[in-house]
């Protein structure tokens, strides 16, 4: 899975960000601002620590760790129940309308099938590098350039091959891509019970396959039968807010469960686990979904010959029509800037966020350091940060606020966040840095059902699938070029090139909020 609790190899455990630290009590000072107390910058910035007390309490052990972050998830927790309650009563203390029949319908056929997908998705991502550095290969065991290698031969794969999977998808079927997901990543899951390098390196290629159709097939589905069933534009928006909130309790849920198994079977048990939702997902489209694929356009002709072309099995042609489509119009463009740009932010993020905190804890004090790291509370902490920001989308959509506003506030929101986290990772502050990480999680949270809205609105249906895995190719690159430079850029430089990145992504939303902004 690439959306993992964060894939964090031995060079990267060890508390650093990969570059000499000063002394404890240098840190200690660095981290806290002590050593230019009349400055307003250090003065804004302890203010985001939370004050000297917590941190006081942290350094001397009375606050543990654990119950820092636990303490923090209930206070998430409590916030999303308030604005589920306040989603409820709708605007004006009015309740939301009620969906047709045909609608409930269609929605609910989409999100079994999703959220049993996702299951098997996040079943998989934290043990993503223990499943393989196990492995013992002609007698010695895998090393941490070896895991490092299959990781990116999944990120691979899926740039190489991801548009063709996309225009199979359109040429083939939607339902029948969903289908193929679930074999691709089944082959992909039992894989990790061998010890074979071969079929190691295989189960990662159909992994990236997967992942492809993953994040392409049902959405097309969705899009596809809405637009054929005359549903709301509204109504979609609002099955993707859902279906993106379900997905950061799915992940919770996940993250417990994979620890279960794993501690009683090994690392391979959630693998193995996460076949039986693959299996239930599939059973469930195989039952309840119609088939639907890319409609002919204008490209393609129209009566028999549109038809013929809408079956066709020419993906190399489908691709190229695709890319000529997406380079005729700039919004397309536009919105495959903000999805490569912010998704190579993220999953920058997930590479570098696990020692980014290990180090900051550290900078504490030894009552700190000697503590573990509870990376699972940590992780719940940030799916209930995707929570309220799923939340927060549904509650924009329900005011009538155009998605390409929210999409630019998100924006500018995680380029603020990430820009704290980079300033906060280089003085190892933990609750500025925890804070960065939190707003940015929730921004995540917000981000993939306006991104599947902007989707719904702006791509040809005819080239939906093929477009949505053009726009993987720019979004790999960033992620791969990035892992192969860890060692140099540090936890510190992978942050900046997020920030970065999240720059670029906003830049493009502010254009697109521009282009599609009515005019007067």
């Amino acid at each position: 899975s690439h959306v993992a609790q964060g894939y964090n190899p031995p060079a990267m455990r060890v508390g650093s960000s990969l570059r000499p630290r000063p002394p404890l009590a240098a840190r200690t000072a660095l981290g806290h601002g002590l050593q230019r107390p009349s400055r307003r910058p250090e003065m804004v910035l302890q203010a985001l620590r939370g004050g000297q007390s917590l941190i006081a309490s942290l350094q001397s052990g009375s606050l543990t760790i654990s119950r820092l972050y636990n303490s923090s998830f209930v206070a998430l927790a409590i916030v999303c129940l308030v604005l589920q309650l306040l989603g409820r009563a709708g605007e004006g203390g009015k309740s939301a309308p009620a969906l047709k029949p045909a609608e409930r319908s269609l929605r609910n056929r989409f999100l079994v099938v999703f959220w049993a997908y996702k299951m098997a998705d996040w079943l998989q991502g934290p043990y993503f590098y223990d499943v393989y550095a196990s492995k013992i290969i002609n007698g010695v065991r895998v090393s941490a350039d070896g895991v490092a290698k299959l990781f990116l031969a999944g990120f691979g794969s899926t740039m190489l091959v991801g548009p063709f999977v996309g225009g199979a998808v359109d040429s083939l079927g939607r339902k029948k891509a969903s289908l193929a997901f679930a074999l691709a990543y089944t082959v992909g899951a039992l894989s990790t019970t061998t010890s074979s390098l071969p079929l190691l390196y295989t189960g990662r290629f159909f992994g990236g396959v997967g992942t492809s159709l993953l994040f392409s097939a049902p959405e097309a589905w969705l899009i596809a039968e809405g637009q054929k069933s005359s549903v709301s534009s509204s109504m979609l928006s609002q099955t993707f807010g859902l279906a993106f909130l379900g997905d950061s309790v799915v992940a919770m849920l996940a993250g417990q469960l994979a620890g279960g198994v794993a501690a009683k079977g090994g690392p391979t048990a959630p693998f193995v686990l996460s076949t039986a939702f693959l299996a239930a997902g599939a059973l469930a489209a195989a039952l309840t979904w119609g088939e639907n694929s890319g409609s002919a356009g204008p490209a393609e002709g129209k009566g028999k010959k549109g038809a013929e072309a809408k079956r066709s099995p020419d993906l190399v042609g489908r691709v190229g029509r695709a890319w000529a489509a997406m380079l005729a119009d700039r919004k397309i463009m536009l919105v495959g800037a903000i999805q490569a740009f912010f998704e190579g932010a993220m999953y920058t993020f997930v590479l570098v966020w696990p020692p980014a905190v290990r180090a900051a804890i550290a900078a504490l004090g030894s009552a700190a350091e000697s503590q573990a790291v509870p990376f699972g509370a940590i992780f719940s902490c940030f799916m209930a940060c995707c929570m309220v920001g799923s939340s927060v989308f549904s509650a924009a959509m329900r005011t009538g606020l155009a998605v390409e506003s929210v999409v630019t506030i998100m924006l500018a929101l995680g380029f603020g966040a990430m820009s704290l986290a980079t300033v906060a990772a280089t003085r190892h502050m933990l609750l500025a840095l925890t804070l960065a990480f939190f707003v940015f999680e929730a921004c995540v949270g917000a981000y993939f059902p306006c991104i599947s809205t902007l989707r719904s609105r702006l791509l040809p249906d005819e080239h939906r699938g093929a477009i949505m895995n053009l726009f993987g190719i720019p979004l790999n690159l960033i992620v791969v070029v990035v892992f192969l430079s860890i060692a140099k850029l540090g936890t510190v430089g992978a942050l900046k090139c997020s920030t970065g990145a999240l720059g670029c992504a906003f830049l493009a939303a502010t254009t697109l909020r521009a282009v599609t902004r009515p005019r007067r």
